[in-house]
């Protein structure tokens, strides 16, 4: 996906509001200006870190946070898969919950509020937008043998387990690949993350191999483009992964909310809106 001039706007002011130091605001400019056709978001977010690491250090820490989303959405976990469990299609109502941890993205939002997140949770229905698209992704992992789930986010990636188990239950052959970070990079997902919340006891967890917050092919190791590459069903969650993987040629499913001014009018849809979506 493209970055557009609003896009880069929005990319840079975002580097403004944490710091006025003219040299990185200079150099973040640079980046932008120069950036080529094929560039994307995430990618221009991984060189400023670079920029960031050069001039003042280690970015920003998110540790605490990510260990919070986790254990809350584990404390969460019970009681949710008896509701997934108790629907008359748990793999649908799974799918959904996943989707709504996609809210918990403290580089999309610009403020992550928890109770915004619970009250999320009382529609967990799926939308007719969504039903043919959920159609086709049973179809799909009707007929494939092997899947894989690219994350996103901490606390996201609890409801992601639920949503693995249930896809497991429903087609009991296919197996299933979890893509996470491969280093720290805001409060995405790494591996350390997903044997903390317990994915690797379901999946078998790969790491993209960079603290990038997306899914750029050129930059992963030799086991993660195997895994891309041979997967029957792709499913990439949040607008990074969308980003990243969108307009390559690849089958991929998406599931994330609108969180930004370019995907709410991408998509013509509120803030906060759901979407699964596939690309052929």
């Amino acid at each position: 996906m493209r970055i557009s001039e609003s896009c880069a706007k929005c990319l840079y002011d975002r580097q403004r509001n944490k710091t006025d130091n003219e040299e990185y605001l200079a150099k973040i400019k640079e980046l932008l200006d120069n950036r080529s056709e094929d560039d994307t978001s995430p990618y221009m977010v991984f060189r400023f870190n670079k920029v960031h690491e050069e001039l003042f250090g280690k970015t920003a820490d998110y540790k605490d946070i990510k260990k919070k989303y986790n254990d809350l959405v584990l404390g969460m976990e019970n009681d949710l898969r008896c509701e997934i469990e108790a629907s008359a299609d748990p793999l649908a109502k799974a799918l959904i919950m996943s989707r709504i941890g996609n809210y918990i993205d403290f580089g999309a939002m610009d403020r992550v509020d928890q109770n915004e997140f619970m009250t999320l949770f009382k529609d967990t229905g799926m939308q007719e937008r969504d039903v043919p698209v959920y159609e086709a992704f049973l179809r799909e992992c009707e007929k494939g043998s092997s899947f894989l789930l690219i994350c996103d986010n901490c606390g996201e990636i609890v409801l992601d387990k639920l949503m693995i188990e249930q896809l497991q239950k429903r087609f009991p052959d296919i197996n299933v690949k979890v893509l996470v970070r491969g280093r720290e990079v805001l409060n995405d997902a790494t591996e350390e993350d997903a044997r903390y919340v317990g994915l690797d006891k379901i999946a078998e967890i790969i790491s993209n191999g960079e603290a990038v917050a997306g899914t750029i092919y050129d930059m992963m190791p030799q086991v993660a483009r195997n895994a891309l590459d041979g997967a029957d069903v792709i499913l990439a969650k949040g607008q990074g992964n969308y980003e990243s993987l969108s307009g390559r040629g690849r089958h991929v499913f998406y599931a994330f909310l609108c969180k930004c001014d370019l995907f709410m009018r991408r998509f013509d849809v509120p803030k906060l809106t759901g979407m699964f979506v596939e690309e052929v």
